[in-house]
C-alpha cells in the first residue's frame, strides 16, 4: 500500500502560478504511476495530468495543456503539478492518486487508481 498527502494548495489570484506537491509513502515509489485529479463543489472528480512510473509519459486534460506540468523525484518520493496562468475555473480541490503499474500509458479514469490523497484546496480569484 502507498499513503498520499497533498500539500502547497492555497489562494492565488487569476493568472498566477501555484505548485502542489504529493508526498508518497509505504511503498515503492517508482512503481506507481501517479495522478492528479480535481474537483470542483457540485461537479464530478475530473482528470488533470498524469505521469508514467518512469516519468517517461505523461497524460493532460486538454483544459490544462500549456499550462500545467506533471513532474515527479522518485528519490523524493513525490509528485508535482504546476499551475500556471490559473484562472478561476481551475478552482477545486486537487487530489493525487496511485497505480501500481509498469505500463508507459497512464490512464485518465479515476477507477484506475488505487489509492487516494486527502486533497489540497486551490483558489482562483478574479
Amino acid at each position: 500500500q502507498v499513503q498520499l498527502v497533498e500539500s502547497g494548495g492555497g489562494l492565488v489570484q487569476a493568472g498566477g502560478s501555484l505548485r502542489v506537491s504529493c508526498a508518497a509513502s509505504g511503498s515503492i515509489f517508482s512503481s506507481y504511476a501517479m495522478a492528479w485529479f480535481r474537483q470542483a463543489p457540485g461537479k464530478e472528480r475530473e482528470f488533470v495530468a498524469g505521469i508514467s512510473y518512469s516519468g517517461r509519459s505523461t497524460n493532460y486534460a486538454d483544459s490544462v495543456k500549456g499550462r500545467f506540468t506533471i513532474s515527479r523525484d522518485n528519490a523524493k518520493n513525490t509528485v508535482y503539478l504546476q499551475m500556471n496562468s490559473l484562472n478561476p475555473e481551475d478552482t477545486a480541490v486537487y487530489y493525487c492518486a496511485a497505480k501500481r503499474t509498469y505500463t508507459q500509458v497512464v490512464a485518465a479514469s479515476a477507477f484506475t487508481y488505487d489509492y487516494w490523497g486527502q486533497g489540497t484546496q486551490v483558489t482562483v480569484s478574479s
